[in-house]
């Protein structure tokens, strides 16, 4: 994968440890995290996605999905796979995942271009089940979003931003209770950074705000 250029400044920071810390300078004069300036896909990621409202059921299913195959692995991989994990489940329609059954897992197991984990395959048709069930109580968005926090962080560092929250635990605690797997505190507080819940961009990074959700 062709990387992107980076500003003296960014890289200084990479190899010098720094990156650890403040948001760094990157070629185009915008500021970032560090783990979002040393790879194209994770760059456009940030840049585009991440912190984003998601509050459609198939969006936030996805999300959820995800969230599960990185546990024990890193984002970057989870992107890499990402097309083929979603030609896989069918585009994460929790009614089409949901009928998945024993020749769909064997099918799934045997994809060489998607996280092949036979509890995280069994978690995510779990999930879809659980999730079609959360209909009659108003839905799988609306039950997540019930979560958000009166405030969100507001990190300068990396060393501050939380990796749980006593909202991520609840969510967690909820969602098990409905049946949901792989949803762990941790988990949880990494889907709501991602579909916009809760802002941990850094106070400096460009995208502070972007989603409209927080205004700081």
């Amino acid at each position: 994968m062709k990387e992107k250029a980076l500003s003296e400044a960014a890289i200084e920071a990479i190899t010098t440890g720094n990156a650890t810390g403040n948001a760094v300078l990157c070629d185009d004069g915008l500021k970032r995290p560090p783990w979002a300036v040393g790879n194209t896909l994770l760059r456009e990621y940030y840049d585009s996605e991440w912190g984003m409202p998601v509050r459609d059921e198939r969006g936030l299913f996805e999300r959820i999905s995800l969230e599960a195959f990185q546990s024990g692995l890193s984002w970057l991989i989870v992107l890499q796979k990402r097309d083929a994990l979603r030609q896989a489940f069918r585009n994460f329609e929790p009614d089409i995942v949901a009928k998945f059954g024993a020749h769909d897992v064997e099918r799934l197991l045997a994809d060489a271009g998607i996280i092949r984990n036979r509890a995280k395959i069994d978690a995510t048709i779990n999930n879809a089940r659980a999730a079609i069930a959360l209909r009659e109580d108003g839905g799988l968005v609306e039950f997540v979003w019930s979560f958000k926090p009166a405030i969100t962080p507001a990190p300068r560092t990396i060393a501050e931003i939380p990796t749980s929250s006593e909202e991520s635990i609840a969510l967690s605690k909820a969602l098990r209770k409905r049946g949901f797997k792989f949803v762990g505190p941790t988990t949880m507080f990494a889907l709501m950074e991602a579909v916009g819940i809760v802002d941990t961009h850094l106070i400096d990074s460009h995208r502070r705000g972007s989603s409209g959700v927080w205004t700081a």
